[in-house]
Formats: C-alpha cells, structure tokens, sequence
C-alpha cells in the first residue's frame, strides 16, 4: 500500500520540527501534528540558552557535552538572527568550589567541542569597591565564559517553517487521537474526524510521549519519563551592560541572571519533580522565594517577590535513568524504536533544545532501513530561515537604509525576529499602518498569522515576537477584537 505519508511526526515543540525539516529535506512526505500552538509547552519555557552545560560536567556527562558545544556552533552559523554569543560570569565561592576545579571545568569546556566563534574562559578579578559592580563586594574572584543566548519558541517556528518550505504539512491545534497499525503503514485518526496513512510513526510529544503510547496507540510501555519542573522569573533588570551571570548554590545547583529584552532580567531555573498534567504546571510561591533568596545571596540590589513582573513554568521530559536527585537526571535523549515486524514507531524520550538538530539527524538515521529513498544528512552546513546573514550590526545597518520610514528599534527588531525573511513580512508595510498595540501594526500580525500558523494573542505576544511584557490588558483586548475579524 502506498501511504499517504513517510512520517506522521505528533508534536510540535523543538524535537518534532526539528525532524520534520531534516526529513522533508530528505525527500520523505512529512505530517505534523501539534494539539496546541507550535512550542507552546516545553519549547518555549526554556532559560533561552544554546550551551554545552557546564555544570554536566560534574556528573560525568562529557559525551552530551561535547555534543551540545559541537551544536552550539552549528546553531551559531545556522540562525545568527536569533542565536548570538553571551558573555558568563561566574564569581567564585570558595567554600562551594576550589578554584582548581572551575579552572579544570572551563579548560574542558573551552576544548571539549569546536570554538570557532565564541572566545575562551578567563579567570578574572571581580572590582568589589566599583559602584557599577552589582555583586556584593565579598567577591573579589571569578571566571569568564561564553555561551549563547537563543529565542526558543522562534527556533521551533524556523524549524516549522523551514519543514514547510520544503514541503511538510504541518498542522497546528490539531490532536492526535489513536492509530492502529497495519503491518507495512499506521492508520491514525488525528482531530475533525479525519484518518490518515502513515509508514512510520515519530513521537515527539515531549511530557506526552508516555500518553501516546499508552493510550493513542494501546502499546506496553518499555521506557519512562521523570518529569521536572523548571521554573523562571522575570524582573526589572537587576545590572547594566550586556553580561550574564551564572551563580552557585549551596544545594549544588547553579542559577543563571541573563539581561532579557533590554529592560529585564531573566532568572531561573528550578529543578522540582512533576507529577499531574504537565499542561497545567505553575510556579509555585516556594520556587519564586528560592530563586530571590539565592540572588540576593551575590547582589546588592534586593529581590522581592513583589519585584516579579513575570514567570512562566515548563516540564522537562528526561528520560528516567533512576537517578535520586532530579537536577543529576540526563539531559542526553533516548530515541526507543519499536519495530515488532509492523510498521515502525519512534519515540523521543528526553533531550535538550541545543542538541535538536543532532537528535533529528540520528532519528532519521535510525530509520533508514524502513525508508530506504530518503536523502543524505544535510542539516549541518545549512541555514534556518532568515539566517543567511554574515554579520547581525551589518545586516540591520542596510535594513535601515532600506526602510529608512521605519523607526531603528522595530528595524532592529525585525532583524532579530525574522532575518533575511523580514522584507516578505514588510510587503504590506505602509505609512498609516494601524498600531494594534504597543510596538505590534498590522501588518505583522498579519503575517504571522499568514506565515506563521498564529491564532490567539499569546501566539503572537509570548511566542512569536516577545511584545507580551510590555502589553495591559486592554491592548491583549484589542489584539483578540482585531484577530476576530482578521481570521
């Protein structure tokens, strides 16, 4: 029988779109179903990094590592847009770690994986007594790294988006129900009714894989999930200038303070074990107190709760190997086929946002002997969408010069939102655009309805451009009028 798709890949978050574009590039007919909003759950809750994980190295994990600072650089070159350097400090507390062993860690880190682009650690000298220093002035020593700051829901859209353009359907708000499988294809029902075939089923819906198997597909589970949560606050900015700070607790985790949209700063994360729907997850009033308490243990500026202006919380599917503590789980993923002579099912178990694209080359890999016309590995020497860009100040210099109507800051915006792709959503631009809301016109809502698979306001404002801080609630009111009549 020939089926109406290669792969029917369920959900939409980092790990399925990242395989939906590899496959599609490969030539195979790819199905992508999301129940909900691309990178509306895990995806998009993420601390906004592309890093190796330092603090991994402490748990031996030296092979997931190495991986992670290999992607970091392929994601560097793939998506400048959205992916650029950021400088770590990280001060020293003597009691928690010698001196020794960071150095070791960062010289490690500076040479486990290519650097290319990025500069190596230093170790440095933290001016105590300088007014603009806003750590307490006990700290007198520390150390320097880069990694990579990323906006993850956009990631996913350019993965969606470069699966599109390669031919994939990808369809959002749209549930998988069951399948049953037929020996050489699946036969899946998905929302409104409609059945669809399939040769291989990929499972990647994040803290609902164990669910799909289970009860989509009425299979015996072989592999589990531990479920952590993690969990991020936002605040008016804590420092000046374009730095991060990674900070060491007692309790052996680390908590990163990131500038964030010029006007905030960005900290987290928690590592809390999750039991319940993981749709429904929170903060909770004990994770905000941790995360102040632990800053202001190294800045002079307090932190309140009452200084929280944001936060939003996600599931971490980890692939549960029995460890006691949840911040020591894996972050390194379990791809778990399952053959039994029918038609195969793939299940992605764990994972972390910097090693997608690596996940979705092995996944497919994994599968060639069941699609046997599919293509050749192509994902690392190519660009996401809007990333053929050699140099970000240059790029927006001429994006400037070319729109010189449009205010900088939105130019610079777009830039760092759409790319090379900015002047197809600026088609519609026009002089007396209508301002929906703070910083948002018409015509890029419509766009990203249009391109972008947006529907509700939190499409647009937490998802797809970042607006949603800035926003009251009669703007979100006015967006949901203006989409009514535009959708």
């Amino acid at each position: 029988m020939d089926a109406d798709y290669d792969l029917l890949i369920i959900g939409g978050g980092i790990n399925g779109t990242g395989i939906a574009r590899d496959a599609a590039g490969r030539g195979l007919s790819v199905l992508l179903v999301e129940m909900d909003d691309l990178a509306s759950a895990t995806s998009s809750k993420s601390t906004k990094l592309i890093h190796g994980g330092l603090r991994y190295l402490e748990y031996y994990e030296f092979m997931l590592v190495r991986k992670a600072l290999n992607e970091r650089e392929i994601l560097l070159k793939a998506a400048p847009h959205i992916v650029q350097p950021l400088k770590f400090i990280l001060p020293h507390e003597a009691h928690l770690r010698p001196k020794w062993m960071i150095r070791l860690g960062l010289f490690l880190y500076d040479h486990l994986g290519k650097r290319e682009r990025l500069p190596g650690s230093k170790q440095i000298r933290l001016e105590g007594n300088d007014p603009d220093n806003p750590l307490y002035p006990r700290f007198t020593d520390g150390f320097t790294y880069y990694d990579c700051t990323v906006d993850d829901s956009r990631l996913v859209v350019l993965n969606a988006l470069g699966a599109k353009d390669r031919g994939a359907s990808i369809l959002t708000r749209t549930k998988f129900i069951s399948a049953r499988n037929e020996g050489d294809h699946w036969r899946a029902n998905i929302a409104s009714g409609r059945e669809i075939t399939a040769k291989v089923i990929v499972n990647a819906a994040g803290p609902w894989v164990v669910d799909i198997i289970d009860d989509g597909l009425s299979l015996p589970t072989q592999n589990r999930l531990r479920l952590v949560k993690g969990s991020h606050i936002i605040v008016p900015k804590l420092f000046d200038g374009k730095d991060a700070y990674i900070l060491q607790n007692k309790d052996g985790r680390i908590i990163f303070a990131i500038p964030y949209r010029r006007n905030y700063t960005l900290i987290g994360t928690t590592d809390v074990p999750f039991e319940g729907d993981p749709a429904l997850v929170r903060i909770s009033t004990e994770e905000i107190d941790y995360l102040c308490h632990h800053i202001n243990a190294y800045f002079r500026k307090t932190l309140t709760p009452d200084d929280v202006i944001s936060h939003y919380a996600g599931v971490r599917p980890l692939f549960d190997d029995a460890t006691e503590k949840a911040s020591a789980v894996t972050r390194d993923y379990v791809l778990a086929l399952r053959e039994d002579g029918g038609a195969p099912l793939l299940s992605i178990f764990g994972g972390k946002i910097t090693t997608y694209r690596e996940l979705a080359e092995e996944a497919l890999n994994k599968l060639s002997d069941h699609l046997p016309h599919m293509g050749v590995n192509w994902t690392a020497q190519a660009r996401l969408p809007g990333g053929a860009i050699s140099d970000m100040d240059d790029f927006i210099q001429a994006q400037q010069m070319q729109y010189p109507d449009i205010e900088p800051a939105l130019i610079t915006r777009y830039a760092h939102r759409y790319g090379t792709r900015m002047d197809a959503m600026l088609k519609a631009w026009r002089k007396d655009a209508h301002l929906i809301g703070p910083g948002l016109y018409d015509y890029e809502a419509t766009y990203l309805i249009n391109q972008e698979w947006a529907t509700t306001p939190e499409d647009i404002l937490w998802r797809r451009t970042k607006l949603g801080l800035t926003w009251s609630e009669d703007d979100v009111q006015s967006l949901e009028g203006w989409l009514k009549s535009h959708i």
